[in-house]
């Protein structure tokens, strides 16, 4: 099996993307929007209820979206986000002495832009805390809330020089039934339904921040939000670190059995290890299955079959039902709408 980087190859849902595409329908004329899904590759195919969505795709759609709406957050608050305020606010962020500080610049400035949420911080000995506090009764748009606590966690990993370990998040919505994309973007153990939509750090664990140029700054923003949007951690869950030994290792020894022995303990706590992250042996390993099958279809260079075969499955016709039952599409209906 090939080894692979397991979040960045991570795809999501489409529902996770439906209110960010729902603030962008609002805002856009219906040409434009059209003309953006298209060229962000967000097809009939991957939009439909079993449609996955890959981080090249986000990325796409952000960087279009935020120039050519002239608003940097893509109309998911109710004032739009001006074009160069990100900029500002990682000028203001710099400048800052420590991380806590860090978090405090970037609480006040979002404070002088949002009407409808404002930031508080409770800085105690064991736990900083940034929440989201409404200001309205309006409905919780929950991509932004994940949008702008990634940003957040973003600035700090890059002053820091690496990704800061997250201690908890809190989001003030319901569950959703795709609640285990979450764990693709955080970090950390995550709770539905709270008072706030929040993200708290350990302060034991925040080292000192890095020296960043004008030319860094400039990079963040170029790349934005590719470089922290998705995790880069594969410790924070034992479902991540069973999907990255999948990744690392031969389908053949891909069994619960094997699995568990490699991470010292028996099958039988490995099963309730995973049920406590709300997902199982098997469906991990139908998502790296399925994630490195889309890779692969999209990359347009190796046969359905060879992809069949890379993923373990004895024959084309195994894999076709499977990639169906995963996507809501077949394999060849996939490769010819994303190539």
């Amino acid at each position: 099996m090939t080894n692979v980087a397991p979040t960045i190859l991570s795809t999501v849902s489409s529902q996770f993307v439906d209110d960010w595409l729902a603030a962008l329908r609002a805002l856009c004329p219906e040409a434009q929007m059209v003309s953006l899904l298209s060229r962000s590759g967000l097809n009939a195919e991957t939009r439909s209820p079993n449609g996955r969505v890959t981080l090249d795709q986000i990325v796409c759609l952000y960087q279009l979206a935020a120039v050519e709406t002239g608003d940097e957050m893509m109309g998911l608050w109710s004032r739009p986000v001006r074009p160069r305020a990100l900029q500002h606010l990682l000028t203001t962020v710099r400048e800052a002495t420590s991380l806590p500080s860090a978090l405090y610049r970037f609480s006040t400035f979002w404070n002088l832009l949002l009407d409808d949420y404002q930031f508080d911080l409770d800085d105690t000995d064991s736990t900083l805390t940034l929440s989201l506090n409404p200001q309205t009764d309006a409905p919780v748009q929950r991509f932004g809330h994940m949008l702008i606590l990634k940003l957040a966690h973003g600035l700090m990993s890059w002053l820091a020089g690496h990704e800061v370990p997250v201690k908890a998040v809190d989001f003030a919505f319901d569950r959703p039934d795709f609640n285990q994309d979450y764990a693709i973007i955080f970090p950390a153990p995550f709770q539905f339904g709270q008072p706030a939509t929040a993200i708290s750090f350990s302060p034991k664990a925040l080292g000192p921040v890095q020296a960043r140029s004008t030319s860094d700054l400039y990079r963040f923003l170029q790349n934005a939000p590719r470089d922290w949007i998705f995790t880069s951690s594969r410790e924070h869950t034992q479902s991540l670190r069973v999907r990255t030994y999948l990744a690392q290792t031969g389908w053949d020894a891909a069994t619960l059995t094997q699995t568990a022995s490699a991470m010292h303990m028996t099958p039988r706590t490995l099963i309730r290890r995973l049920q406590a992250d709300g997902t199982s042996f098997q469906a991990i390993k139908d998502a790296l299955r399925r994630d490195i099958a889309i890779r692969d279809l999209q990359a347009g260079r190796k046969s359905v079959e060879a992809i069949a075969h890379d993923v373990g499955f004895s024959s084309a016709a195994n894999f076709h039902r499977a990639f169906q039952r995963w996507t809501g599409s077949t394999p060849n209906s996939y490769r010819r709408t994303n190539i």
